[in-house]
């Protein structure tokens, strides 16, 4: 885990070594986002670019590496987090801005399985879950650390199911690995946001989990205590804006 964030935060260092001074000085603020945000985030960016104004540098990881990155000082002027502990996590440490922080997008999780899949199943107590994978394994981001792996561990508890396949998780560094582990065939089923199914054309959802079984998923934006870029404010109130909703709606988001 040590070594995978400071592989993390090396990358990040190094995008940033590789702006030239004239990029740095006409780029527009760094964002660090959960994975499953990529699409909407990056339509949002563009739509912030179309207006004349510096493109955002977006990078994207599990909240739960971007969290410790942050706390680690890497430099960044927002954070979106895919759950509303690890921001909590960042003001109760002193790394926000003051009145910054809001959630604004909402999320539901799924049970998805590769395109060609026929399997049919219904969420429910103790629904055969193990019996489904087979000789597999269950794909999704890893359960002790990442929201979207967090979420799918409580909703497996709710349901009564979660001994009969702990053993048999394989346990992704984000929720888009999670996804990519069912694309290619590797896992016969995933836990994921309805989202990152909604992205990918060689998945198919085989069931949502109803909200009653896990917390509510929220996605939280905040500017960093630390932050330089002039335009931080600017793109997180476009960000929480009805046009900027409206942006993250299209690629299946909730907003509040």
């Amino acid at each position: 885990m040590i070594q995978r964030l400071i592989s993390l935060l090396l990358a990040l260092l190094a995008s940033l070594a590789l702006l030239s001074p004239a990029q740095a000085e006409t780029s527009g603020p760094l964002v660090l986002a959960a994975s499953s945000l990529q699409e909407g985030l990056t339509a949002a960016a563009d739509r912030w670019t179309a207006k004349g104004r510096a493109r955002p540098v977006l990078s994207f990881a599990a909240s739960s590496a971007l969290a410790r990155q942050i706390e680690a000082g890497a430099p960044a002027d927002l954070f979106l987090s895919a759950d509303e502990e690890w921001m909590d996590a960042l003001a109760a440490r002193g790394l926000l801005r003051a009145r910054t922080q809001i959630s604004f997008l909402t999320n539901q999780l799924v049970l998805i399985a590769p395109r060609a899949s026929k399997l049919r199943l219904a969420i429910g107590p103790h629904f055969p879950l193990a019996r489904a994978l087979g000789q597999g394994r269950l794909a999704m981001a890893d359960p002790d650390a990442v929201p979207a792996g967090r979420y799918g561990k409580v909703a497996l508890v709710h349901y009564r199911v979660w001994p009969s396949v702990a053993a048999r998780i394989a346990p992704a560094e984000n929720v888009r690995a999670a996804l990519a582990l069912v694309e290619r065939g590797e896992a016969p089923l995933g836990i994921v946001y309805a989202t990152d199914a909604r992205a990918s054309a060689r998945v198919r959802v085989v069931a949502g989990f109803p909200a009653a079984s896990h917390p509510p998923i929220t996605y939280p934006v905040a500017v960093l205590k630390a932050a330089r870029h002039p335009e931080a404010e600017a793109f997180r109130r476009f960000l929480i804006s009805h046009e900027g909703k409206a942006i993250f709606a299209r690629y299946g988001f909730g907003t509040r």
